[in-house]
C-alpha cells in the first residue's frame, strides 16, 4: 500500500457515509442483491469495507471488515463497534503481508477493486482464507459507465474518486483463474441509478436483465469458488457414501432392476424406496426385493402426502449418506450411469450434478416431439434466469451433498410452496446458494414398464408458471 493511496482513501472517508445517503438508491440496491446471495448468520469477510455498512447489513455470525484507510477504520468501529460479532481491521489485501488466521464462507469486494494496486495478489491472498465451499462474490463498476460517472462527479451528483483500474468481466474472470478460482456466475446489475417511480423498476427490474442491455448495467457481479485439485481416482471411488432415493408409483416392473442394474461405487449404497399409492403392486414388490437381496442396505417406506416432491423429501430425510442422488423407478435413465455422476461430486466438478437428456439421439418413444421442444424452452429460460447453463432442467437425476440439501431446505421460504416435482425447488435453491452447477449428459431410455405420469399440457402451464416465479425471484425482486 503506497501513502498515497492510503491519504486518498482517508480524505474519501469523512464523507462516505454523507454521499452514500445522497445515492442511498444505488446502495439500497446493492444491498438487496447482496443479501439474496449470502444468508445471515455466516462467516463473512469484506474488502474495502469503508465505513462498514454492507458488512453489517448482511449480519454475520462473525464479519471481518479490512480497509486501508484507518479513517474509515475508524468510523465503522464508532458506528457499529457494539455488535460482538463485527470486527473491523486496518490492513491492505493486496500486500504480499497480509494474513488472517481464519476461514469464511464468503468473501465480499463491492466496488472495491478499482483501488487496489495488484488485483491478482488480492485474489491469491484471499483464495488462502477460503474452503472449497467458499464464493467470492465482487461487483465493479463497468467500464461503459466511465464517462457518465465522470459527468455525475463533475454535477456533485456523486463523490469525486481517484483514478481507478477498469477492468471489464473477462479480466477479473482471468484473474481469478490465474489465482485458484473458476467461475459460477456473473451478472449485470442497474441500468438507471437514481429512482424515478415505475421507470426505475422497468429498467432495473426488466432490461437490465435482458441479453445483450446486461452489458450496458453500471455494476458488473462476478462469483466465483476457490478451485480445488480433483481427488485422486482411488479417493473418489471409495470415499463418500451414497443414499439413492427411488420415488417410485405403479412401477412394479422396474424394482428389481433398480438394484440389479446399479454399480457399485462410493464407500457404500443405500437404496430408499418410497412407494407413492401405487395401484398396481409396486409395494409389495419392494417388500419382496428388500427380502430378497439382504445384502444390499435398502430402506423402503410410503409416502404421507402425493406427488414426486413429497416422496423425495421424505427420502432425503431419511438418507444417512454423504451424497444424495435421486433415481426415477421408470428407469429411463439407466442406474449404471449414475457412477459418472459420482465422480463429477466426488472430484468437485460441481456441486448440484443435473442429468442431461437431449444430447445423445433417444430410443424411439422415449420422449414425444412436444415434451423435447418444451424441455428446450425451458432450459434456455432457466440457464437466462439462473446465470449458469441448463440444458435440460426436467431430468429426474440430480446430485447434490447431503449439507447443501439441508441448506437449500432452510431456504425453502424465499420461494415459497410451488412446485410438486421438487426439481425446481432443487435449481432454485441450488442457484441461490450458488452452487456450482455441472450436466452430464446421459442416453434416455424408451420404458420397458408402465406408462408415463407426466401430463404434458398441464404440467407444461406449471412449469410456465415456475418460469414467472423464477423471474419474479431471481430478476425483478432484485432492482
Amino acid at each position: 500500500m503506497t501513502p498515497d493511496r492510503a491519504h486518498v482513501l482517508d480524505t474519501l472517508a469523512v464523507q462516505r457515509d454523507r454521499w452514500k445517503r445522497r445515492n442511498r438508491f444505488y446502495h439500497a440496491a446493492l444491498t438487496r442483491l447482496y443479501n439474496f446471495y449470502i444468508p445471515k448468520g455466516q462467516r463473512v469477510l469484506e474488502v474495502g469495507c469503508s465505513t462498514g455498512d454492507l458488512l453489517a447489513a448482511l449480519d454475520p455470525a462473525r464479519g471481518v471488515g479490512i480497509d486501508v484507510s484507518s479513517r474509515a477504520i475508524e468510523q465503522a468501529r464508532q458506528k457499529y463497534g457494539q455488535r460482538p460479532t463485527l470486527h473491523f481491521l486496518c490492513a491492505d489485501a493486496d500486500a504480499d503481508a497480509f494474513h488472517l488466521d481464519e476461514t469464511f464462507d464468503y468473501v465480499v469486494l463491492s466496488d472495491t477493486i478499482g483501488f487496489l494496486g495488484d488485483v491478482q495478489q488480492c485474489f491469491e491472498n484471499l483464495r488462502r482464507v477460503m474452503q472449497p465451499h467458499s464464493r467470492i462474490i465482487i461487483n465493479s463498476y463497468s467500464f461503459v459507465w466511465e464517462l457518465p460517472l465522470r459527468l455525475a462527479e463533475f454535477l456533485h451528483l456523486k463523490q469525486k474518486q481517484p483514478l481507478q483500474n477498469w477492468l471489464a468481466n473477462a479480466d477479473i474472470v482471468n484473474l481469478l483463474e490465474l489465482a485458484g478460482f473458476e467461475l459460477v456466475q456473473r451478472e449485470g446489475f442497474m441500468l438507471l441509478p437514481i429512482h424515478i417511480p415505475l421507470l426505475s423498476s422497468l429498467c432495473n427490474g426488466l432490461l437490465a436483465k435482458l441479453p445483450g442491455l446486461r452489458a450496458l448495467t453500471l455494476a458488473q457481479f462476478v462469483i466465483a469458488r476457490p478451485r480445488g485439485a480433483p481427488a485422486p481416482a482411488a479417493a473418489a471411488a471409495t470415499g463418500y457414501s451414497v443414499s439413492i432415493i427411488v420415488p417410485a408409483r405403479n412401477e412394479a416392473g422396474n424394482i428389481e432392476a433398480a438394484i440389479t442394474r446399479t454399480p457399485a461405487f462410493g464407500a457404500w449404497q443405500e437404496f430408499i424406496f418410497v412407494e407413492g399409492h401405487s395401484k398396481d403392486a409396486t409395494w409389495q414388490e419392494i417388500q419382496r426385493v428388500q427380502q430378497a437381496y439382504p445384502a444390499t442396505r435398502i430402506k423402503i417406506m410410503q409416502q404421507d402426502g402425493t406427488g414426486k416432491k413429497d416422496a423425495v423429501c421424505k427420502g432425503f430425510a431419511h438418507a444417512a449418506g454423504d451424497i444424495l442422488m435421486i433415481l426415477d423407478a421408470d428407469l429411463t435413465m439407466p442406474p449404471e450411469d449414475l457412477p459418472k455422476f459420482y465422480r463429477a461430486i466426488a472430484e468437485n466438478k460441481g456441486e448440484f450434478i443435473n442429468g442431461v437428456r437431449l444430447v445423445y439421439p433417444m430410443e424411439h418413444e422415449a420422449m414425444r416431439l412436444l415434451n423435447l421442444f418444451g424441455n428446450k424452452f425451458f432450459s434456455m429460460a432457466f440457464s437466462y434466469l439462473l446465470n449458469q447453463p441448463y440444458k435440460d432442467t426436467l431430468c429426474g437425476t440430480k446430485v447434490m451433498w447431503r449439507t447443501d440439501w439441508a441448506r437449500i431446505q432452510a431456504g425453502q421460504a424465499y420461494f415459497g410452496e410451488f412446485d410438486p416435482f421438487g426439481d425446481f425447488d432443487m435449481i432454485f435453491g441450488a442457484a441461490k446458494l450458488l452452487l456450482k452447477a455441472a450436466q452430464i449428459p446421459i442416453r434416455y431410455r424408451a420404458r420397458t414398464y408402465g406408462t408415463t405420469q407426466i401430463s404434458r399440457f398441464a404440467h407444461g402451464l406449471l412449469l410456465l408458471r415456475m418460469t414467472w416465479i423464477g423471474f419474479l425471484k431471481f430478476k425483478w425482486r432484485l432492482r
